[in-house]
């Protein structure tokens, strides 16, 4: 499969690693340009690439750059996406930490994902935002190992999120269903599934107790 990635910090670097490993086609990009990813392309045998060119020809895109980065990608990103493109969302709103205040979340009470959505102009499936980045190169494990991880994913297009729940899979972690976009502050910071390291079953619980109060550390 033909993958862009779109940031190449601990998480983007992390995913080019494992979606690499495991045979995926992949174009990686960043803010300060395709000279800069030299080491991860001969790492990994990933493509460096302009942002511009991250989604070219790609059935999956994984967006993982600062909240307040977002609103700068280029518009038109996913024009030449295959037909389909799902875009992976790894994003979290640190309004005092990075991010600023944002005013669709702060406000109009948007999740972090949904206002994504509305600036990149596409549907998105959020997924591993709350996943340690060295976790998915220490933790992988087989399927049915009682020590497997299990990482929340949400959005609205089940088959989009079926794509990516057999991707999390096929590098070696459990997914655990956290519903539509709406729902997804299940899992935002600060959250109980939030850094949660453990299976199906505690994940599926952390989700369920969640509360849509937002931490006062995580609004602005």
């Amino acid at each position: 499969m033909k993958i862009g990635i779109i940031g190449a910090g601990n998480i983007g670097g992390n995913l080019t690693r494992r979606f690499t490993a495991v045979g995926h086609d992949v174009s990686v990009a960043n803010s300060r340009g395709p000279q800069t990813l030299t080491a991860l392309a001969e790492e990994t045998g990933a493509t460096p690439v302009r942002v511009e060119e991250a989604a070219r020809g790609a059935e999956v895109v994984v967006v993982t750059v600062p909240l307040k980065a977002v609103p700068g990608l280029p518009s038109g990103l996913f024009d030449g996406a295959a037909e389909g493109v799902v875009v992976i969302d790894t994003g979290n709103y640190y309004p005092q930490q990075r991010d600023g205040r944002i005013a669709g979340i702060e406000d109009e009470g948007l999740t972090e994902s949904r206002w994504t959505e509305r600036q990149i102009g596409h549907p998105v499936v959020k997924a591993f935002n709350g996943t340690y980045a060295q976790d998915l190169l220490e933790r992988p494990r087989p399927a049915g190992d009682p020590e497997r991880m299990a990482l929340p994913v949400a959005g609205d297009d089940e088959a989009a999120k079926a794509k990516v729940r057999a991707l999390i899979d096929e590098i070696g972690f459990d997914t655990v269903d956290a519903g539509g976009i709406d729902d997804s502050w299940r899992q935002q910071p600060g959250t109980p599934v939030y850094g949660l390291q453990a299976g199906v079953d505690a994940v599926t619980k952390a989700l369920a107790e969640a509360s849509a109060e937002r931490p006062a550390d995580f609004r602005g």
